[in-house]
């Protein structure tokens, strides 16, 4: 990630700033790590702050579907303000925790629609803001998250898409985010829905376990170690029917 046209306004003197991660995959849980390198220009300078933070994209703060450019910041790693002599090269290691409840975009190897995932770098000086490009990355699901994909799948509900809201989701009890993820599948026939009806997914997401949120229904918890697909189907498919039943 470089700053070329925001730092090209200061002039020859100024310093060159890049972001660069280890990789560019990462699961809730996980750690989003890399380097920040900054290398002095012809003039000493005064580093104001650096910012990299985990960003996702918030349905209400975007104009169209497809814009971004207001995120949500998830998580966020600060480098102090220091003093940058000509010439001189910092570099800064980057470790920033992925919350469990990280709204995710790809599921069973595929991109989920309607969700995307940066790390951002803000660079300030002499009080002027740069957010800088995002490098996106992708935020594969849990295991767990993955095997009710299946599910579904099994089931022959569709993904149509994915949204990321802000407050608290209903059903919520567990929650600690800001920010939470509705994924909405289609239903199949033999349920008592209309054509294009979709059933709304929340996870909440923690170590050992998870809540599964269906419609206006749950939170239901599931433990990592006791979930199978065949047991998720099962589950699944006498939830809907109990509740979407012809």
């Amino acid at each position: 990630m470089a700053f070329r046209t925001f730092l090209g306004s200061l002039g020859v003197n100024a310093p060159d700033v890049a972001t660069v991660l280890d990789a560019g995959e990462v699961r809730p849980g996980g750690a989003v790590r890399g380097r920040v390198t900054v290398k002095g220009g012809g003039a000493d300078v005064r580093i104001e702050r650096i910012a990299v933070q985990l960003v996702t994209r918030v349905e209400a703060a975007e104009p169209t579907e497809k814009s971004w450019d207001n995120p949500g910041v998830v998580a966020s790693q600060d480098v102090p303000a220091f003093d940058l002599a000509a010439g001189e090269v910092r570099e800064h290691g980057l470790a920033i925790e992925v919350p469990w409840e990280m709204p995710i975009t790809h599921a069973l190897a595929g991109r989920l629609r309607g969700t995307r995932a940066a790390v951002r770098t803000i660079l300030e000086i002499d009080n002027a803001v740069d957010r800088g490009d995002f490098d996106e990355i992708a935020v594969h699901a849990l295991p767990a998250q993955d095997v009710f994909f299946g599910a579904y799948e099994a089931l022959g509900f569709r993904f149509d898409a994915a949204e990321v809201k802000t407050g608290r989701v209903n059903g919520g009890r567990n929650q600690t985010s800001k920010f939470w993820q509705e994924l909405e599948f289609f239903f199949p026939p033999g349920y008592r829905r209309g054509p294009g009806a979709r059933l709304e997914t929340v996870f909440i997401a923690r170590p050992d376990s998870l809540d599964l949120i269906t419609g206006p229904h749950g939170p239901y918890p599931f433990e990592y170690a006791d979930l199978t697909l065949d047991q998720c189907v099962k589950w699944l498919d006498e939830h809907c029917r109990s509740h979407w039943q012809n």
